[in-house]
């Protein structure tokens, strides 16, 4: 039983394996900003305001803002003084041992990936979009999976006879099918050859399409702001707090944080580059705290214009920035934005598909995955295997499956991420409590603690059906640690 507990002692030197540092904290907040502003502020915003939230998605957004920030400040003070591959995952083998650490490195793996795979579907939505408006849009047999409405069907019958979804007739009748979804597939296949070229040369390119996704915001913010009709922030708070709708599912400005939370889902990304900063005990935790500080302004500032210019009845769109704007009649704005949307999602995939093949690196480089995902090319510096063989999957997903319904996985795993990185920082205070810390969260271990309880109650606001699919997820994890992992891990054989 010990040896499902085993520690990475803290400052353990594995980072010996080839990455190349060549990251400022500049670098590493536009990696934060790259990876945060997207799908939350082009998608999610309007979602959360028509079904969930109404104008209150302001207080939503600074629920999920404030919870980020106890685990912002969490994770700063991990990287900066636990040694590792920089993420959730090295931080809780340093905390609480293998098994734990393991179960967050998968938890991750699903986060990452299937964000990936789910910001190309928009990704998709938003081109087409563009293309239609110019006249070259693509036949819809090109923009959806090959088998949608045989997928959600089975699905949906497999999860109404369990008893996991009381509206699986819903899903059974959800989709049309087509051939593939191909700018989701080609977008990915590009970040992947992007990714194999070198970390500095994507980030190059990250910082370049942040500054035009920025200038896009900018536009929507500076016609928004003389087009605002306060009646439409009223009601302010149309479904409360927190409630249910008739179908039992959550709503109300607490039910909307758990939603939005995805919006921030990429600024923990800037920690798995710890390995790849200068100074990272200095930079990473500068770039985690200014990306985030940055963004929770933008994604309030955004949102309250958004329910302000129109009614917030009519966001529940696909892009509800440019369908705002069209609806007061700009309609230049409103393109000159989705423009800026195609930019943002294009780094939001970069960045998360960037942490998750960093992660899966140092899962191996553990002995917890084989040994083959730590190669490293010696001309890129970079790990090609697991950039292609992720980069493949995660294709292949977008390209082919609807994602719909794994959506709020991303939110539940992230959310459990932050809840463990917190403890983290709790169980090191108490265990190595004169461990050097370049920078120490402030308080105490009282922000951490309340890392934990604003994180873990966000986690409780989450439907039901999304906790199945998330012990489901773990279960397989499970399965894979005690066949494979506690069997190779070279803690095991050190």
């Amino acid at each position: 039983m010990r040896q499902l507990f085993r520690k990475k002692p803290v400052g353990y030197d594995d980072s010996d394996f080839g990455l190349r540092r060549c990251l400022s904290a500049f670098d590493l907040t536009l990696l934060g900003v790259g990876a945060i502003i997207g799908t939350g502020i082009f998608v999610l915003t309007g979602h959360a305001a028509a079904v969930q939230s109404g104008p209150g998605v302001v207080l939503s957004f600074m629920v999920a803002g404030l919870a980020c920030a106890f685990a912002a400040l969490s994770y700063a003070e991990l990287a900066s003084s636990v040694g590792g591959c920089g993420s959730a995952y090295g931080y809780s083998y340093a905390a609480f041992g293998e098994l734990l650490a393991w179960i967050i490195a998968w938890d991750l793996i699903l986060e990452y990936g299937v964000s990936v795979a789910a910001v190309a579907n928009g990704w998709s939505g938003y081109l087409n979009n563009g293309l239609e408006a110019i006249g070259f849009g693509l036949p819809e047999p090109l923009t959806r999976g090959p088998t949608a409405l045989a997928w959600n069907g089975y699905l949906g019958g497999a999860l109404e006879w369990f008893g996991f979804d009381p509206h699986a007739d819903a899903i059974q009748k959800a989709g049309m099918g087509g051939i593939i979804n191909l700018p989701a597939f080609l977008i990915i296949i590009a970040l992947m050859v992007l990714l194999i070229i070198g970390v500095k040369e994507s980030a190059r390119i990250n910082a370049a399409a942040v500054a035009i996704k920025l200038v896009a915001i900018t536009i929507f913010i500076a016609v928004a702001v003389f087009n605002v009709n306060p009646e439409n922030w009223s009601p302010f708070l149309p479904f409360g707090w927190f409630s249910h709708d008739v179908d039992g599912k959550p709503i109300g400005v607490l039910a909307g944080a758990s939603i939005v939370f995805f919006a921030y889902v990429g600024f923990d990304a800037v920690s798995t580059a710890v390995e790849e900063a200068h100074d990272p005990q200095r930079s990473v935790p500068r770039g985690i705290i200014a990306a985030l500080v940055f963004c929770t302004v933008i994604y309030v500032i955004v949102s309250a214009l958004m329910t302000g210019i129109v009614p917030y009845t009519v966001l529940n769109v696909p892009s509800p920035a440019s369908e705002s704007l069209l609806r007061i009649g700009h309609s230049t704005a409103a393109g000159l934005v989705a423009a800026g949307v195609i930019a943002g999602l294009s780094t939001v995939m970069l960045v998360l598909y960037y942490a998750l093949t960093r992660i899966i690196v140092g899962v191996s480089r553990d002995g917890l995955l084989p040994s083959f995902f730590t190669v490293v090319h010696p001309k890129t510096q970079t790990p090609v295997r697991t950039t292609v063989i992720t980069g493949l999957v995660m294709a292949t997903m977008a390209g082919f499956i609807p994602l719909g319904i794994l959506a709020e996985l991303v939110n539940i795993g992230t959310l459990a991420a932050f809840v463990m990185v917190c403890a983290g920082v709790i169980v090191l205070r108490s265990t190595h409590p004169d461990m050097p810390r370049p920078f120490k969260t402030p308080g105490g271990i009282l922000l951490p603690i309340c890392g934990v309880i604003s994180c873990g109650a966000l986690i409780l606001f989450l439907p039901y059906e999304t906790h199945l699919r998330f012990l489901g997820w773990l279960a397989v994890g499970l399965v894979i640690y005690f066949v494979y992992s506690i069997r190779n891990s070279k803690l095991a054989t050190a």
